[in-house]
């Protein structure tokens, strides 16, 4: 299967405005809770992704009638409530990954008189759920496990709860006890599901209430439907005899806190602001704690009744500061200092502090965070290991991680993995305010928010690129230098790694064929390159002047025209990206590496301009040269490129084109400068931050 990826462009600084998508904590008790609910209720601004689509399959299957208010809208809902049971007595479940509809709808199916099956995708069948299945198993409920003990899937079958004499108090209440320091969901799931048994209920929580917040909002969603629960010290949980849960007629979803983390903490690292809507001071949702979490470390932050907003601190490397940002400490770029900050209170987005703190100064401690250990992954396992890929010093324990930013940050050409866990995968789309970034498996953000990286893209504001493509001699890469050198921006030659990986293929013996496809595209892969002062280093030697032959130059046009060797190259190209700016020559710079370029340029001359200027070109070198092969070798290279099954040479779209037949250098790039400048005048926030 092949690998997807998204490669995030790095970014300078971030404002705008964003609509959050609904909770997903609330959508899923949301609609449980008006399946079990007497009467109709209409669900607004539901979230809709992979977690919203198992629990809504999932009350389909048990009978529930759910209808879209509008067929191309899937945030609003018309649901009619069961009453307090299921009408299919009979179903098996599949859940996929979506612990806030396994826990729950376990916990509530065991309530309703049916055989039941729950199961899920591997991770979920690795994730515990014994303390609530047993838990129930002790009031009188029938649960089995299918698989390992204390782990889905699950059997359900009818209990008898009113007559276990065991657990029911004289006085007729159910007494239950969970532990509450692995999984808030385990309490979450008993609370809801108490009230279907008609009985009063008591629930007694084991050790330390973790995610406090979470509970918080199960109890505001319970009592939007009518059901009240008393709590001593969130220890003690009393809900009272004949509790039913009754239709509040509408109620609208919030936007989800968790997902506002991650522009907040934007708005923190690049300047800002950035304002959320959808979440505010109002919010039943713990998670918008995490806001004052980055007011702790010097983010400037404004709320309303339902927005917040963010801003990076007041510093000399704000926004408004003309240094090249690439130059400095990754720690320093925001202005934002490291802290220590027990995260019990907002799990779930405290995730996003561990990247944030790539962009503070010093270590930032985040503690009592074992719950991320049970999650969609273990959480704190999988940062550690993708924080240090992008050269963070990390240490880890049961329950804490410490990040310390690196002096620069890394690009890692494996990318950034994601463990099919859509918090990893947002969280870490933070690094590219400090480098380019390869994000794998991009498509688990699904889980809560399908269309993330496109929203967090029209907030920032990417490193500028000039792309320039044409033919081979067309004087592309001259004048691309001139540029860089006149705007004081980096500058990529393409052609250069494509030489690069022929002479590494040469001193390896690797011919440059189809042939050795794979084995030249594993070498391109791992090119040992580096560049300092102008100087080319393969394998630490300099190898200025053996790039410069003709003999690589033609093996660097037959590596260039194979696909896998162009795909291998591709990240290592994006990765030179940095601020301030990057002026790129090549073939496919507009089309391929760089398709959001801010300027895109086809440079180009005749074939006989071309092979004149080559010509003159060797004799200064002093290399015999013969205009009619050389003309003859450039028409042929052009057939060749523009012939390619991958990236053929072409003028892109929308580059302009630039035909230098009668310019000389100093006017083409006077040209391209002309252009840039009016580009930035039509779009002033290409170069915001420059």
């Amino acid at each position: 299967m092949q690998k997807t990826f998204i490669d995030l462009p790095p970014f300078t600084a971030a404002h705008g405005e964003i609509r959050l998508p609904g909770s997903k904590s609330i959508s899923n008790r949301v609609l449980l809770l008006a399946a079990l609910a007497e009467g109709e209720t209409e669900v607004r601004d539901l979230l809709v992704s992979d977690d919203t689509e198992r629990m809504l399959d999932a009350l389909r299957t048990l009978g529930v009638e759910l209808h879209a208010l509008d067929a191309d809208d899937r945030t609003a809902w018309r649901v009619r409530g069961c009453g307090g049971a299921f009408p299919v007595k009979e179903a098996d479940l599949f859940l996929g990954n979506a612990g806030t509809a396994f826990r729950p709808l376990t916990a509530a199916l065991a309530f309703c008189g049916g055989h039941y099956r729950l199961s899920g995708v591997a991770r979920m069948h690795e994730r515990p759920i014994g303390d609530l299945a047993d838990a129930l198993r002790a009031i009188g409920a029938d649960i089995d496990y299918l698989g390992a003990d204390g782990f889905p899937p699950l059997a359900i079958k009818p209990g008898c709860f009113a007559v276990n004499a065991t657990n029911s108090a004289a006085d007729g209440m159910l007494r239950v006890r969970v532990r509450g320091d692995v999984s808030s969901q385990f309490l979450t799931g008993l609370l809801l599901a108490l009230p279907l048994s008609g009985l009063p209920a008591q629930i007694d929580v084991e050790g330390e209430l973790i995610s406090k917040p979470y509970i918080g909002i199960t109890l505001a969603t319970m009592a939007r439907f009518g059901v009240r629960v008393e709590h001593e010290n969130w220890s003690r949980f009393r809900i009272a005899a004949d509790s039913r849960y009754r239709s509040p007629g509408t109620i609208h979803v919030e936007g989800d806190a968790s997902s506002a983390s991650y522009f907040l903490a934007l708005g923190a690292i690049g300047g800002g602001p950035v304002r959320v809507l959808g979440v505010g001071r109002d919010s039943i949702q713990g998670d918008v704690a995490f806001a004052g979490a980055l007011e702790k470390m010097g983010a400037r932050i404004a709320m309303g009744e339902n927005w917040i907003e963010a801003r990076g601190p007041e510093s000399k490397h704000s926004k408004h500061s003309k240094h090249s940002e690439h130059s400095e400490h990754s720690g320093s770029l925001s202005g934002l200092r490291g802290i220590a900050l027990d995260c019990n209170e907002i799990p779930d987005a405290a995730m996003t502090l561990a990247t944030a703190a790539l962009f503070a100064s010093g270590t930032t401690r985040l503690t009592n965070i074992a719950s991320w250990r049970v999650k969609e992954t273990d959480r704190i396992a999988a940062m550690a290991t993708e924080l240090r890929k992008l050269g963070a010093t990390v240490e880890e324990g049961a329950d804490f991680i410490a990040v310390t930013p690196p002096a620069a940050l890394l690009s890692p050409p494996e990318g950034i993995d994601t463990y099919d866990d859509h918090r990893i995968a947002m969280c870490f789309s933070l690094a590219a305010r400090g480098t380019a970034l390869r994000i794998n498996d991009p498509g688990c953000v699904a889980k809560t928010f399908p269309d993330y990286f496109a929203q967090m893209q029209a907030v920032t504001r990417s490193v500028p690129v000039i792309a320039i493509d044409g033919p081979s001699a067309s004087g592309k890469g001259t004048v691309a230098a001139l540029v860089a050198q006149a705007l004081g921006w980096h500058y990529l030659d393409s052609g250069l790694l494509y030489r690069l990986t022929a002479l590494a293929a040469r001193r390896a013996g690797c011919p440059w064929n189809d042939e050795t496809e794979t084995a030249l595209a594993r070498i391109a892969a791992n090119l040992d390159a580096r560049f300092e002062n102008g100087a080319v280093f393969l394998a630490d030697v300099a190898v200025g002047e053996e790039l410069r032959g003709e003999e690589i130059g033609a093996g660097a046009s037959l590596v260039a025209a194979l696909p896998a060797v162009r795909a291998a190259l591709v990240f290592r190209q994006r990765a030179l990206r940095r601020a301030p700016g990057l002026v790129a020559d090549g073939r496919d710079m507009a089309s391929s590496i760089f398709p959001d370029a801010a300027l895109k340029i086809f440079l180009t001359a005749s074939a006989e301009i071309r092979a004149e200027r080559r010509t003159k070109q060797l004799i200064e070198k002093g290399i015999q040269a013969n205009i009619e092969d050389i003309l003859l070798d450039l028409r042929q290279r052009d057939e060749r490129d523009s012939q390619r099954s991958v990236a053929p040479l072409r003028q892109n779209a929308d580059a302009r084109l630039l035909d230098t037949s009668r310019l000389s250098i100093a006017q083409a790039v006077e040209q391209v400068l002309e252009w840039w400048s009016e580009q930035k005048s039509r779009q002033p926030s290409i170069d915001q931050t420059v």
